[in-house]
């Protein structure tokens, strides 16, 4: 997901990346501002108090959210808000915002799912085997929702992102023009 939404930021300006908050700590190379907010879980439950976020789910024992702020720095900004996030968010941002374009983004198979998870090497065997469930059971879940506004199957880097380009562009005309 991360590397089709990068590839969506450079080719189209009018996009600005959403920075999630977590209470997970950062893995080595991420820098707090950048690829997350990292937030201590008392932080993170006090602003859910004060619905400081768009969206917030518990993953994996750790929490994860969207600032309002990140949506306020993109109307701000005259842009469309991308955002990378589970299926939880996804089903909450559907219920909040009737405009949002949700697009679900599927590997071509559970096969090439747990190859992919297994080569980012950031897990141990049972915390990937863990991921591997979860993701299974969001794509469930994400279908039985009926949340989603199209599915793109990140096959090829490259097919995966011209198909999501134009949906958020047919979506722009239609919803925002």
């Amino acid at each position: 997901k991360s590397t089709v939404v990068r590839a969506l930021l450079k080719r189209m300006p009018e996009l600005t990346f959403s920075v999630s908050a977590t209470t997970r700590p950062p893995r080595k190379g991420e820098t707090d501002g950048t690829e997350y907010h990292f937030l201590s879980r008392e932080e993170f439950e006090q602003r859910v108090a004060d619905e400081g976020f768009i969206e917030h789910a518990e993953v994996f024992g750790h929490l994860y959210g969207t600032p309002v702020e990140e949506l306020r720095r993109a109307k701000q900004a005259g842009r469309m808000l991308l955002m990378e996030i589970d299926v939880q968010g996804g089903i909450q941002i559907h219920r909040r915002f009737s405009k949002a374009l949700l697009i679900l983004l599927i590997p071509p198979s559970l096969e090439v799912l747990r190859e992919r998870l297994t080569g980012r090497g950031t897990e141990d065997p049972e915390a990937l085997n863990a991921r591997f469930n979860q993701a299974n059971e969001e794509l469930r879940s994400a279908r039985k929702s009926g949340a989603y506004d199209a599915v793109v199957v990140n096959d090829t880097l490259e097919d995966a992102v011209r198909k999501a380009e134009t949906l958020i562009r047919k979506h722009r005309r239609t919803s925002y023009d």
